[in-house]
């Protein structure tokens, strides 16, 4: 068979990709005015949602620090889904408007490097989620660099703040620092992975790590048995 013409394959190729932009864009879209019309911040939450759903990650009565938290879309889900006995402590350097928040969420508007978990509460948490990005240059290898920095500075205060056999699950962008980023993870949990949500956009380098287990100082032997917590106090409720 004889090949097409540079020409042809150049407009099939221009066809494809243009077919390709507008659904992506579709896709999008549907993300967008479906956030809105269920009475959520972004689109992102759908990207927690579905690691949730698949990975089973948050449990009810969790105790969760979302780092990143702006503007609370995140915050949102998390306090649905560990219900009344659980809470959530959102941070971001960006103040987010409590309007519409649950009961059972605590803002703050401070930097990941200065806060202390007695700012937080004092108790350790079951999970930490991150849907934190730093502010993109244009540049992606500069991006997912400091993407990457970022996620290595939440795993340095993991032995700070989650507690053993907790959960992690934070947003990075692919790049050359991003395999070594993922096994140190998974050296630090009994299992860590790395998954893209449909919610992501197809061209975006974001991806996300989440990870079981944590082993904190434990030895190796408990990192797989059932998390558990203080029994509820008087003031919870039922």
């Amino acid at each position: 068979m004889t090949p097409a013409p540079l020409f042809v394959r150049e407009i099939l190729a221009h066809t494809i990709r243009a077919w390709w932009c507008k659904r992506m864009k579709e896709v999008q879209d549907h993300f967008f005015k479906r956030a809105k019309q269920e009475g959520y911040r972004a689109r992102s939450v759908y990207k927690l949602l579905e690691l949730d759903q698949r990975f089973r990650l948050l449990r009810r009565g969790d105790r969760v620090l979302d780092v990143g938290a702006a503007p609370g879309s995140w915050t949102q889900v998390a306090s649905k889904l560990v219900g009344d006995r659980g809470s959530v402590q959102a941070v971001d350097l960006q103040a987010i408007d409590a309007r519409g928040l649950a009961d059972n969420v605590r803002l703050h508007q401070a930097d990941l490097c200065e806060i202390t978990l007695e700012t937080l509460g004092g108790e350790m948490f079951d999970a930490i989620i991150s849907d934190m990005a730093p502010n993109t240059s244009g540049v992606p290898m500069a991006d997912a660099a400091v993407s990457c920095r970022l996620c290595n500075t939440l795993l340095d205060r993991c032995e700070l703040w989650l507690r053993p056999r907790g959960i992690l699950v934070m947003k990075v962008f692919e790049g050359g620092e991003f395999p070594e980023l993922l096994k140190r993870a998974q050296g630090m949990f009994a299992e860590a992975h790395a998954s893209k949500p449909k919610a992501s956009r197809a061209e975006s380098v974001e991806i996300f790590i989440w990870a079981k287990g944590f082993r904190g100082g434990n030895p190796d032997g408990l990192v797989n048995a059932p998390r558990t917590r203080p029994m509820p106090g008087a003031g919870w409720k039922k």
